[in-house]
């Protein structure tokens, strides 16, 4: 698919994130094929996934376009979404259509800000789609002069200066449309129908959930807190 491709499938719609980490029931790339296709026949028109084997095993499930990160842990450094050009270059490899990247103001495992990481990147893949996930508007702003050719409000409340937003973080979406001009894909904390209505009300190009479709273990501990009441 080329970029208008592209934009045109995600455009107004809903794309599902399928991730289960190590340790997590559902840790298995045939699961998340599986997930992926649920996803599919639901109305789904893209998916976000983890790791080289997660999407071969999704593209061998659905054809819809691909948000690939690859979440890697180097040593106490917080970045961890695709933190260097190692896992740049292993999802270029496997031509998912957009890959996602932390983009917050905070120091990558290499020693690099995104300012400076972000120009290398682009420079060796020229034509790659890239998302830029940000947790403040100055992030977004910053991701948007650098070249992003999507912005997402992913990382909003999970970094050390942003744990106290409420998700889903609708303000900082409405901003990030209101005063940029990249696409905005809205991510984080949609956990119900009603509140993916409120993001695209926003003006969000398209939205992420994942945690209120595809991790039941989160999902029954939800139930459960109602069960205790």
């Amino acid at each position: 698919m080329n970029k208008i491709e592209i934009m045109e499938a995600l455009k107004g719609n809903l794309v599902v994130s399928c991730q289960a980490l190590p340790g997590e029931p559902l840790h298995s790339s045939f699961i998340m094929g599986r997930l992926a296709y649920a996803a599919y026949l639901g109305g789904a028109k893209g998916i976000r996934a983890n790791s080289v084997e997660d999407i071969k095993e999704i593209k061998r499930n659905v054809n819809l376009p691909l948000i690939g990160i690859i979440k890697k842990v180097y040593g106490d450094c917080p970045v961890f979404i695709t933190p260097t050009m190692k896992e740049i270059d292993a999802l270029v490899a496997e031509g998912v259509e957009i890959i996602a990247l932390d983009a917050t103001n905070r120091v990558r495992p290499d020693g690099e800000t995104i300012q400076e990481a972000f120009p290398k990147i682009r420079e060796k893949y020229p034509h790659q789609l890239f998302m830029a996930d940000c947790s403040t508007f100055s992030e977004a702003e910053t991701a948007e002069a650098l070249g992003f050719d999507f912005l997402g409000t992913t990382l909003s409340g999970y970094t050390d200066y942003t744990k106290e937003r409420q998700l889903p973080d609708v303000s900082l979406m409405e901003e990030i449309v209101n005063k940029l001009h990249t696409p905005l894909i809205a991510e984080g904390g949609i956990s119900t129908p009603e509140e993916l209505e409120m993001v695209m009300n926003s003006g969000a190009f398209c939205a992420v959930v994942g945690s209120a479709i595809t991790r039941p273990l989160e999902i029954t501990k939800r139930f459960m807190v109602a069960v205790k009441k």
